[in-house]
């Protein structure tokens, strides 16, 4: 099942964006494609969080591409291209939840090339951060158009203490699921009893 959003967060100086939160929208999509079906809904939302006095903005948006890898198709550049008119900066973040679960989160950001700069001879780029990484162009992202009508940038996610031992155990296990699986009754009561009796 494919998943839409919005970003949140700021552009904290002229190299980094910081995202801090998300929001899903609802939408219509297709095995390879999705798209908002609600106009209004970002700005309802905008103003719902405008209320409690948040400052965040919209930084871009997010989509999942779940088992066909990172990269934008025509409709996805189309809502790019919506995005970057309401910000330059805007990005378009795409995750596949199907290949995540190997260990490694599979995501990448987007921009789109503007099609001028290229005529001119200019450097298509926007100059980011250094923090992050770059990921290698998969064969499925430059069939679709990466480093011809979008390019890829830099990404780094922070975690805090809490996020990071998370992660760790859900690592610790044979498979993403298992970290989530409750002990059985019996063997979590015997435990509980042993810790009570130890303190």
């Amino acid at each position: 099942m494919k998943v839409m959003g919005l970003l949140l967060g700021e552009f904290p100086d002229e190299y980094r964006i910081d995202v801090v939160d998300t929001i899903e929208m609802p939408q219509s999509g297709t095995a390879v494609s999705v798209e908002a079906i609600d106009d209004a809904f970002q700005t309802k939302m905008l103003d719902m969080l405008k209320q409690p006095g948040r400052a965040e903005q919209v930084v871009g948006w997010y989509h999942s591409h779940p088992g066909f890898g990172c990269w934008l198709s025509s409709v996805d550049m189309n809502t790019q291209q919506s995005f970057e008119a309401l910000h330059p900066r805007a990005v378009a973040v795409v995750v596949d939840p199907i290949q995540s679960v190997k260990g490694k989160v599979v995501m990448d950001a987007f921009r789109l090339i503007n099609p001028q700069t290229i005529m001119l001879g200019q450097e298509p780029r926007q100059t980011t951060s250094n923090l992050g990484h770059l990921n290698k162009p998969s064969i499925q992202g430059l069939i679709h158009g990466l480093n011809r009508h979008y390019y890829s940038i830099a990404v780094d996610f922070s975690r805090n203490e809490l996020e990071e031992k998370m992660l760790l155990s859900l690592r610790q296990k044979k498979k993403l699921t298992d970290g989530l699986m409750l002990k059985p009754f019996d063997a979590h009561s015997k435990t509980n009893e042993q810790t009570i009796q130890e303190m």
